[in-house]
């Protein structure tokens, strides 16, 4: 190697300069809380989602916030709303007249997306007996057709259609839920206040605490404005609309919800930010328009702390997780304020034959389910033959049912 090489990198190559670096950045992290501050937006919208309604939405201060902040101004302005599109699409069909519309409520969508966890313990029993006569049914069938083949086959995972139909309790529009994820929002809070008070007790540094109470205030006042409620439970109530709610055609559940005039008009519900009143959305537009601005100050004010930032990370950390938590989990519909007592669950191996059965229990409703099941309705003549002579008699019986259920209530 030539000499004035070899000097020229003797003369630039400083191997303790990059690890001292490296270790004071291991020792307070610079700038690493500020940018994590313009990441994971989603997740808070969501969070919010989940729990707002309420007069005091405990959504933690976390990463992502002023990420939301800004987005949530562009959705106010461009679209018009506040409340996230459902993460599940579903459809909600009028029982009586099989109006059929798309869901746009973050209430549906959620109620239909979890309805393997919170289903009554009376579904999952039938939905048993119904898996237990299509691998039966199968069985015998393979062997039947292939000497001892009927051994080889494997359980099944869906069979034919569960309906489970529902009555309406007293509804509470403006109930974020006083369960478990409600109130993990407020011990997530405290742990958030006493993590900040260490430095400031320990090394005299009061500046990560103000920092955390500013966000927490922000957090609180952003997930507790007016338009929230609105937008939520955008629908008249004291409702006596039956209403079905499935996933469509392949779902393995449709779910029957007898309003009672108690329940939410689902149908309006489903229609979601059609019925928001945009004159008082002007207000809310001003309002997350300071909101933004504040939350890209302290933004611009935590960029300055470089001493203890690790207190500032774990403060985030602990924020983020129970975002996380808030946004995925799972809740009743009574945390919606839409409270539902099972009254019974319908189901055979055969799709048709859970229709026909709901239907001479539950007129209009089994006939309604037809085109949502069978698109095109092409049927075999007996099929077609079955669906004649019920569709006769639709209006007596409907007639009657009414009668009794007015009698029942």
């Amino acid at each position: 190697m030539p000499p004035v090489l070899v000097d020229l990198i003797r003369r630039n190559l400083d191997p303790g300069q990059p690890s001292s670096e490296l270790w004071t950045q291991l020792k307070n992290p610079s700038d690493v809380f500020s940018v994590l501050l313009i990441l994971g937006g989603d997740v808070v919208a969501r969070a919010l989602a989940q729990l707002v309604g309420s007069g005091i939405t405990p959504v933690a201060f976390s990463f992502g916030w002023v990420a939301y902040a800004v987005s949530a101004v562009v959705s106010a302005v461009g679209e018009n709303k506040l409340m996230p599109f459902p993460d599940t699409s579903c459809e909600v069909i009028n029982a009586k007249s099989g109006y059929t519309r798309d869901n746009t409520s973050w209430i549906i969508g959620r109620i239909v997306r979890d309805y393997d966890e919170w289903k009554d313990e009376r579904v999952s029993k039938h939905l048993k007996t119904m898996l237990d006569a299509k691998d039966k049914f199968d069985r015998e069938k393979a062997n039947n057709e292939v000497s001892g083949s009927g051994a080889k086959l494997k359980y099944p995972k869906r069979a034919g259609l569960c309906v489970s139909v529902y009555k309406a309790g007293e509804v509470q529009a403006g109930t974020s839920g006083y369960d478990f994820v409600y109130w993990l929002g407020f011990g997530t809070t405290i742990l958030q206040l006493g993590i900040a008070a260490i430095p400031c007790g320990v090394f005299g540094d009061w500046s990560i605490f103000l920092i955390t109470i500013a966000g927490i205030l922000l957090s609180f006042v952003t997930g507790s404005l007016p338009q929230w409620k609105e937008e939520k439970w955008a629908c008249r109530d004291k409702s006596d609309k039956d209403v079905i709610l499935t996933r469509g055609n392949g779902s393995q559940h449709a779910i029957v919800i007898l309003g009672e005039r108690k329940g939410f008009d689902l149908e309006d519900l489903a229609a979601g930010q059609t019925n928001v009143d945009v004159s008082n959305l002007r207000k809310t537009r001003f309002a997350l328009a300071g909101l933004a601005t504040l939350w890209i100050l302290l933004l611009i004010t935590a960029a300055g702390i470089k001493q203890n930032t690790w207190f500032l990370l774990a403060i985030g950390g602990v924020g983020i997780l129970q975002n996380i938590f808030a946004a995925g989990r799972v809740r009743h519909p009574k945390a919606y304020g839409m409270p539902l007592t099972l009254v019974e669950v319908l189901g055979l191996p055969k799709v048709m034959d859970t229709l026909v059965e709901v239907e001479r229990k539950y007129p209009y409703t089994g006939i309604n389910m037809i085109d949502t099941f069978f698109p095109g309705g092409k049927l075999r003549d007996h099929e077609q033959m079955t669906w004649n002579n019920l569709e006769k008699d639709a209006k007596e019986r409907w007639k009657a049912w009414k009668e009794v259920r007015k009698n029942n209530s």
